[in-house]
């Protein structure tokens, strides 16, 4: 019996030996892709120069490349994985550390394919899957951007804080040649609008909107890569802690009863007449890139954020109803959430959660309030937040935290009755889920 039991463990410990290097075998097969010639390698104009400097805004380069405090581009910024931390490598025209001895096809297979000089893969948290629909002008243009429009600095890179096995690299080559998306730039006669076309590629590539709002399969890529899957931008992870929402037409936890103005002004401010951006991640997004960009390439963005219909998944409602603000006013605060909300937060937003269009966003109906995954909402309340400063809107308005003075279970209570109220209908929240949240505020605060 011990005899037949050792040859089968020895089997399978064959048949899995095998199976690594047969896979290992395919990751190390090169990949080929088309080059795309010298370009403007050598003496790139100032008009390029200029576009190349657009198209870095619009992909929001320099907010995973350039660490707090850090040099633009210089890389550094620490990005936390379910597997460990990430560091973003330095994208400066430096020669030793950076990209300096980049070729314009080395770039793009970087950029469009994430694949080093070297041949190695690069780790899908640099968005290559969205950049694959790239044009190669603007890749060109990109280029030139970094190659002379950008200063060098020595800064060497730092590796990965991930432990072995789950460090070795060549698996991501597996990843790269199952699930990326090949290279093909969107087609324009697919849309029945310039203006609708050029959102399409605004979001779709250069703002990798999906990165972050579109929802993942168990092996981490994208479930969707355009508006032909219901999944597109249907709702993302939690990024440092806040939700990546909805960006379709639900009328609850979606876009669905914003206006066109309504999102372009967000993309402009960080704030419209009746939300506000909630998060560090989006927030820096705004300030970094997208205030920066054209009003028609906003209003673009917002075209074609508007033509993606709703995909009725969430588990929220929205009917307005004055019913909480009536009870309120007179005085009923039927249980201790409504006791906390009076207390701590209608100053600001006040009893009817309509807040002020100028100032503080509304609760009502508010997309972040009625997300599924309450992580936001749990974290504005512990932690507080502020409104990014904006050429549009200079004012950053913020909100403070309260961990110092509400339990975990008086937090859940407060965030449920937000969640419950003036029409509001989404899933209640629970003190663990705050215990949870408090827990990573503090594991940041210690490592700062």
């Amino acid at each position: 019996m011990k005899t037949t039991t050792k040859r089968a463990l020895a089997i399978v410990l064959g048949l899995a030996v095998v199976a690594v290097g047969g896979a290992a075998l395919v990751a190390a097969l090169p990949t080929d892709t088309r080059a795309i010639g010298p370009g403007a390698e050598t003496q790139p104009t100032d008009q390029l120069i200029a576009a190349g400097r657009y198209i870095a805004t619009a992909s929001d380069c320099i907010a995973c490349h350039t660490a707090p405090g850090g040099k633009p581009f210089a890389g550094g910024l620490k990005m936390a994985t379910p597997i460990g931390a990430l560091y973003s490598s330095n994208i400066t025209p430096d020669k030793k550390t950076g990209i300096g001895n980049f070729s314009l096809n080395d770039f793009d297979r970087a950029v469009r394919h994430g694949i080093t000089p070297a041949g190695g893969t690069l780790y899908p948290a640099m968005p290559y899957p969205s950049y694959a629909k790239m044009t190669d002008a603007d890749l060109r243009a990109l280029y030139a951007y970094f190659m002379q429009g950008v200063a060098p600095v020595e800064s060497a890179n730092r590796t990965a804080d991930i432990r072995w096995p789950l460090s070795m690299r060549w698996p991501l080559a597996l990843w790269r040649k199952a699930f990326a998306p090949p290279v093909a730039t969107i087609p324009v006669d697919r849309y029945q609008s310039a203006a609708l076309a050029r959102g399409a590629y605004l979001v779709q590539s250069l703002g990798h909107c999906g990165a972050c709002h579109t929802p993942r399969a168990t092996t981490m890529q994208e479930l969707a890569q355009d508006e032909s899957s219901p999944h597109y931008l249907a709702g993302g992870a939690v990024i440092d802690g806040w939700l990546a929402v909805n960006l379709r037409g639900d009328a609850a936890d979606g876009l669905g009863r914003w206006s066109e103005r309504d999102i372009a002004d967000t993309l402009a401010k960080a704030r419209n007449a009746h939300a506000a951006v909630v998060g560090t991640p989006m927030a820096d997004v705004v300030a970094q890139s997208t205030q920066h960009l054209t009003d028609a390439d906003r209003q673009a963005m917002a075209t074609y954020l508007k033509s993606l219909p709703a995909v009725g998944q969430g588990k929220a409602t929205f009917a307005a109803s004055e019913a909480t603000a009536r009870a309120l006013r007179a005085g009923n605060e039927e249980n201790r959430g409504a006791q906390l909300y009076v207390d701590n937060c209608a100053a600001c937003h006040r009893t009817d959660a309509k807040s002020n269009a100028v100032t503080f966003p509304a609760l009502a109906g508010n997309p972040s309030v009625l997300a599924d995954d309450p992580a936001s909402l749990i974290r504005l309340v512990l932690a507080g937040s502020a409104l990014p400063t904006t050429g549009k809107a200079p004012s950053n308005l913020g909100m403070p935290g309260f961990a110092w003075r509400l339990s975990d279970e008086e937090t859940a209570q407060l965030v449920t009755f937000v969640r419950t109220s003036w029409g509001n209908q989404a899933p209640a929240a629970t003190a663990s889920a705050v215990a949870k949240v408090r827990k990573q505020l503090d594991a940041e605060h210690a490592s700062r």
